[in-house]
C-alpha cells in the first residue's frame, strides 16, 4: 500500500523543529510521496531545496518528495515581475513538478483582488510556456477563477484544485475543464465538510487525488488527536479511509489509483 500526499506545506515554521521525525512517521504510514506546496518566492526556494537535498544518501527510505513553485494569492501583491522571474527559474527545475500555489482567494483579500487576478494570469502563461502542471486553490472566487481557466485551459497541459471544498455545480465545471481534484481532512468535518460526502464518488477514477495541506486542516474526527494539533503528511491516510468509504472503494483500491493518479499528473 502506498499513498502520496499532494499538498504538505513542509516549508512552514509548525514543521521547523521535527520535520526529520514528521518524514519517518510519513513513510511508516505508507506514504511513499509528498508534494511540498510553495506559496511564495521564499517557500518555493526552500521547498524545491528540500526535495533537492532530502535525496539520494539523506532521503527517508520509500519518500521522495517534489515540490512546486508560485504564489499563493494571499502572496500575490509579492508577484514583482523579479519574483515571477525567480519562480520561472524555480519552475524549470527537475525538481519541481507544477506551477503554483496559485488562483484566487477572495475570502480575506489579503492581497487585492486586481494583484490575485494578475499573479494568476502570470503563472498560467508560465505554465503553458514551461508545459507544467498548474496547482490551483480558489476560495469565495469561483466566478472569476473559472472565467479565467476558460480563458487558459486548452493551452494547459493539466491542473489540480487541490483542497476542494465547493459544491456540486462547482465540481462539475471543474470537471468539465478535465481538472483533477484533491481532497483533504475537510471531508472529516462534520460542521462544514458532510457535502463532500457524496461529491467524492462523483470524481472518476484517475481525476482525484488525497491530500492533508498540512499543518492546516487536522481532520475533526481523528481519535486519539495529537496534543499539538498539527496535522502531518503521516495522517493523509485517515483522510483516504475517509474518502474510499464515501465512494464505496476498499482504502487498498483508493490508495492505489490515487497514487497512481498523481504520480502520473505530477511526472514522476
Amino acid at each position: 500500500m502506498s499513498l502520496v500526499d499532494i499538498a504538505g506545506n513542509l516549508t512552514n515554521k509548525a514543521f521547523r523543529e521535527d520535520l526529520p521525525d514528521v518524514l519517518r512517521r510519513a513513510a511508516a504510514a505508507g506514504v511513499s510521496g509528498i508534494v511540498v506546496a510553495g506559496v511564495s518566492g521564499p517557500t518555493s526556494r526552500r521547498g524545491w531545496q528540500m526535495a533537492r537535498d532530502l535525496t539520494g544518501p539523506r532521503a527517508v527510505p520509500g519518500l521522495t518528495l517534489v515540490a512546486t513553485a508560485g504564489f499563493h494569492p494571499h502572496h500575490a501583491s509579492d508577484a514583482s515581475r523579479e519574483a515571477l522571474v525567480e519562480i520561472a527559474d524555480l519552475a524549470r527545475r527537475k525538481e519541481v513538478v507544477a506551477v503554483g500555489e496559485c488562483g484566487l482567494d477572495y475570502n480575506r483579500n489579503f492581497s487585492p483582488p486586481e494583484a490575485q487576478r494578475r499573479a494568476f494570469e502570470a503563472q498560467l502563461e508560465l505554465a503553458v510556456e514551461l508545459k507544467k502542471p498548474v496547482y490551483l486553490h480558489e476560495r469565495d472566487a469561483h466566478e472569476d477563477f473559472f472565467r479565467i481557466l476558460c480563458h487558459w485551459r486548452p493551452r494547459l497541459t493539466a491542473g489540480v484544485v487541490h483542497c476542494f471544498t465547493g459544491t456540486g455545480a462547482v465540481l462539475e465545471k471543474y470537471l468539465e475543464l478535465d481538472l483533477h481534484i484533491g481532497i483533504t481532512g475537510w471531508i472529516c468535518d462534520e460542521r462544514r465538510g458532510r457535502h463532500l460526502e457524496p461529491l467524492v464518488r462523483r470524481v472518476p477514477r484517475g481525476r482525484l487525488m488525497i491530500e492533508t495541506d498540512c499543518p492546516y486542516i487536522l481532520p475533526r474526527d481523528m481519535r486519539p488527536r495529537p496534543s499539538s494539533g498539527r496535522n502531518e503528511p503521516a495522517f493523509v491516510s485517515h483522510v483516504a479511509k475517509a474518502v474510499a468509504s464515501h465512494r464505496g472503494e476498499s482504502f487498498e483500491d483508493l490508495a492505489a489509483h490515487t497514487t497512481a493518479t498523481a504520480r502520473a499528473l505530477f511526472g514522476w
